[in-house]
């Protein structure tokens, strides 16, 4: 809120430089405001009185941007990427899937481990858990496991994160 927006009787103002000018009433606020050429914006709404400084509003706005486009900048976005297994597996190809996680999570992403059964394979889902477990055991140089394997319909499913050094 700012200017006329602001309907409180009595606001804590802050000067234009940070100094604490004291509680006064709204109108006095925005006439010092109004005086020194800039506008009266409500930092603090939910404070008793509430918070008001005097600042040039299109410069505050133009700063909170800023720092929003600062902190996006920094952040991380963790992706989760999918390896896919069936039962019937053979060494080579689950060699070649485990150096695909393992370039994900050197990358710092997430590694979804998805054991897919089709037809007859689901008769012996519980035979089929040592290829995710033994998965987990050969990456766990570089990683650990986030969620252990569960059955998630016709899949088998396990997350894994890279290890924190």
């Amino acid at each position: 809120m700012i200017n006329e927006q602001i309907r409180d009787k009595e606001v804590l103002l802050i000067g234009e430089n940070g100094e604490k000018l004291g509680i006064m009433a709204t109108r006095d606020a925005l006439q010092m405001a109004k005086d020194a050429e800039l506008d009266l914006v409500k930092i603090a709404p939910t404070a008793k009185p509430p918070v008001c400084k005097i600042i040039d509003y299109g410069k505050y706005r133009y700063e909170l941007a800023r720092k929003e486009k600062e902190a996006k900048k920094k952040q991380k976005v963790i992706e989760v990427k999918e390896v896919r297994l069936s039962p019937n597996i053979d060494t080579n190809d689950l060699n070649t899937k485990m150096s695909a996680a393992r370039k994900f999570l050197e990358k710092g992403d997430k590694v979804k481990v998805t054991l897919r059964f089709r037809g007859r394979e689901m008769a012996h889902m519980s035979k089929s858990r040592y290829i995710l477990d033994d998965f987990a055991e050969k990456m766990a140089d570089i990683a650990v496991v986030d969620k252990p394997a569960k059955v998630e319909g016709r899949s088998m499913v396990m997350f894994l994160n890279a290890k924190r050094q």
